[in-house]
């Protein structure tokens, strides 16, 4: 396989898990999936900022975001994201210390 082919496919694999995790489970909380996995929606969306700045692509952590998510982040929060437990916050502080780096705010 080519290197161009292995890119296009690897990028419709991730657009595929954002759409998935946008339009099909919305439903699945971001700190569930960092306290599970060690990633979120998120992350997801950092990795998207750190690899257009890598190319020389000034984008924000809110552009990246919107370009993640299809719109700001904080209308998304509003209409997706529920309060979430102590146990969960508890449970965040660790995963997040564990799979993100120092440098990074959530």
């Amino acid at each position: 396989m080519d290197d161009q082919t292995r890119i296009e496919i690897e990028a419709a694999a991730f657009r595929t898990l954002r759409d998935h995790l946008m339009n099909k489970r919305p439903d699945v909380q971001n700190i569930d999936m960092m306290n599970l996995a060690g990633f979120c929606r998120n992350c997801l969306s950092r990795w998207v900022q750190e690899a257009a700045n890598e190319r020389g692509i000034e984008m924000s952590k809110e552009d990246a975001r919107k370009l993640y998510y299809g719109m700001p982040y904080e209308d998304w929060k509003s209409q997706n994201q529920s309060a979430a437990s102590a146990e969960k916050q508890a449970a965040f502080k660790t995963a997040f210390a564990e799979n993100v780096r120092s440098d990074d705010t959530p």
